[in-house]
């Protein structure tokens, strides 16, 4: 039962997750992280780690958000392809605060405003 990133990290990408997985299984998108579900040992660190609660087992993501799973099978294959493996903390991105009320479509995971 791999863990799973969901739409609160989308515009926040909080990275204190990726300090405490002991695989390195967190890949980084423009402004969304993933979860790759191939790598990951199902430890549990980074659910408590998570500031913004994104991190759901596959079997307990709410169900608005079941699609997740999906998300992150999909995406971290490509962003690991691209070498987007993200392995140290980084500062959420700005305005990370103004993103708990703005709403949050699939479309705005995709933006690369900015990517590497």
């Amino acid at each position: 039962m791999p863990y799973v990133v969901a739409e609160p990290c989308i515009h926040c990408k909080h990275t204190d997750c990726v300090e405490v997985c002991p695989v390195d299984c967190f890949y980084e998108g423009p402004n969304f992280l993933v979860i790759h579900p191939d790598e990951c040992i199902d430890c549990n660190a980074c659910v408590p780690a998570c500031p913004v609660e994104a991190i759901y087992a596959d079997d307990e993501l709410p169900e608005r958000w079941a699609h997740y799973a999906q998300w992150n099978a999909y995406l971290a294959p490509q962003w690991q392809a691209l070498g987007y493996n993200i392995t140290a903390r980084k500062e959420p991105l700005p305005g990370c605060e103004d993103a708990k009320t703005t709403e949050r479509t699939e479309e705005d995971i995709l933006t690369w405003e900015g990517a590497k």
